[in-house]
């Protein structure tokens, strides 16, 4: 199967700087290939295997949507009752939240080394949209989903994964949490730039984030995952809501549509970490792709080598990207507008300065100013990234730069100001916080 995979992982590697690769196929319930190139510990000189554990960043929905499902079905709760958080009258429900219609903004946070993350992920917690409406991949519904199932089964979320979904799967080598305990070696993970991150971070959403696992555990649990719910909730799993033309999200698995094989998917991304994992059910195939690098070029190379070679009319864009929203001019004329952000520490003024040129410029109550281009898309109609940080304290851990996400309503700009750092090409992956915006005409 596959002849010449290792020679073309060895070259996706080299070509993109990827210190390692691990990749698994199960057919039928039956692992068939299990392979891994390059090197889990580059100081070490210690090679990767198949029984290499790599951290999976968002592949880990899949597993956590896996055992809301299995509470589900169990009575402990209902996949359409609402999820109260007290900051609206009107609830998402569980289907809304593993789905990322939930209302939530985007958000993550990283905390690299030993203690608690310094960053309360729950003042962020809050809507900006009505439940139901716009997809907008959302962490924090599933830091709410893992709150959810701890209160209703009274077991942490680790505790009831392993018990009800890896341990019947038989994933020996699947861990949630911040670091990887064993019993697998683990590969260190690494920048764009080769630099290797803390074998420790935590986050506020372990649920969306925090998974461990071989490829091998992958294809697995792909594999076997439908036969521990019920075939009405196995169903609902693939019943994907529309993203674009070709994908849809289902209950944490994105889902093809269209001309062509139905595809479910979920890719991983974060600080060290390019995570793949795909199952094509008309076939009884499933792929998974591990790398410990942040770059995800390698990944997505070994990725479509494999698919393609085994899938009958397989085309990329049958599971990435997520989101296809590409850029275009802004149609908001020039002018001025004022209001504020709201952030843990209060309302602060903000200044908009639309120019021209398609430029604008955005003036903190600090006093600090910036320039950078403006445009819209599908879901914003402003979208601009500024070389400012707020001045919070959260936002002084998360990163120098300052985005907005502005739509217009009613005569208003309001959405969403995020920060963050881009990238690791310096220093570490950043945390992403997303604060409600609302600008007036001045």
């Amino acid at each position: 199967m596959l002849d010449g995979l290792a020679e073309y992982c060895a070259e996706a590697l080299r070509e993109h700087d990827c210190p390692s690769v691990s990749v698994a196929v199960a057919e039928r319930g039956e692992v068939v290939l299990a392979e891994a190139y390059g090197l889990a510990d580059v100081a070490a000189g210690v090679p990767a295997t198949p029984g290499t554990a790599y951290a999976l960043a968002s592949v880990t929905k899949a597993v956590t949507a896996v055992a809301v499902c299995l509470a589900a079905d169990g009575g402990l709760l209902d996949l359409d009752g609402p999820v109260p958080d007290g900051r609206r009258p009107a609830a998402p429900t569980v289907r809304q939240l593993l789905q990322h219609r939930g209302g939530f903004g985007a958000h993550y946070d990283f905390h690299y080394g030993d203690g608690e993350p310094p960053i309360d992920a729950e003042p962020y917690a809050v809507p900006f949209r009505e439940p139901g409406g716009a997809f907008e991949y959302a962490n924090l519904g599933y830091r709410a989903l893992g709150q959810l199932l701890e209160t209703v089964t009274g077991r942490s979320l680790a505790e009831f994964v392993r018990e009800r979904v890896s341990g019947p799967l038989g994933l020996t080598d699947w861990h949630l949490g911040p670091s990887y305990p064993g019993p697998a070696p683990v590969a260190v993970k690494y920048t764009v730039d080769g630099r290797a991150y803390p074998a420790r971070c935590a986050t506020n959403h372990p649920g969306a984030t925090e998974g461990w696992a071989t490829a091998t555990d992958l294809v697995r649990f792909a594999q076997g995952y439908p036969g521990l719910l019920k075939p009405e909730t196995a169903a609902a799993v693939r019943a994907a809501l529309p993203l674009n033309t070709r994908l849809g999200y289902g209950l944490g698995w994105v889902v093809s549509n269209g001309d062509g094989p139905v595809v479910q998917s979920h890719g991983g991304g974060m600080g060290g970490v390019a995570a793949m994992l795909a199952t094509v059910p008309g076939q009884r195939l499933s792929v998974a792709v591990l790398t410990n690098s942040t770059a995800k070029a390698a990944r997505d190379a070994v990725v479509q080598h494999i698919l393609t070679a085994l899938v009958p009319e397989f085309t990329g864009d049958l599971i990435a990207p997520v989101i296809d929203d590409p850029a275009r001019p802004t149609a908001l004329p020039p002018g001025r507008w004022t209001g504020t952000v709201s952030t843990p520490e209060g309302q602060l003024p903000l200044t908009l300065e639309l120019l021209a040129d398609h430029t604008a410029e955005l003036r903190l109550s600090s006093g600090e100013r910036a320039t950078a281009p403006v445009t819209a898309t599908r879901a914003y109609d402003l979208r601009a990234t500024f070389p400012l940080q707020l001045p919070t304290a959260d936002a002084r851990l998360a990163g120098p730069e300052l985005g907005l996400e502005l739509r217009l309503d009613q005569g208003r700009l309001t959405g969403a100001a995020r920060t963050f750092k881009n990238g690791d090409a310096t220093g570490l992956l950043g945390s992403f916080l997303s604060h409600p915006c609302t600008l007036n005409p001045a």
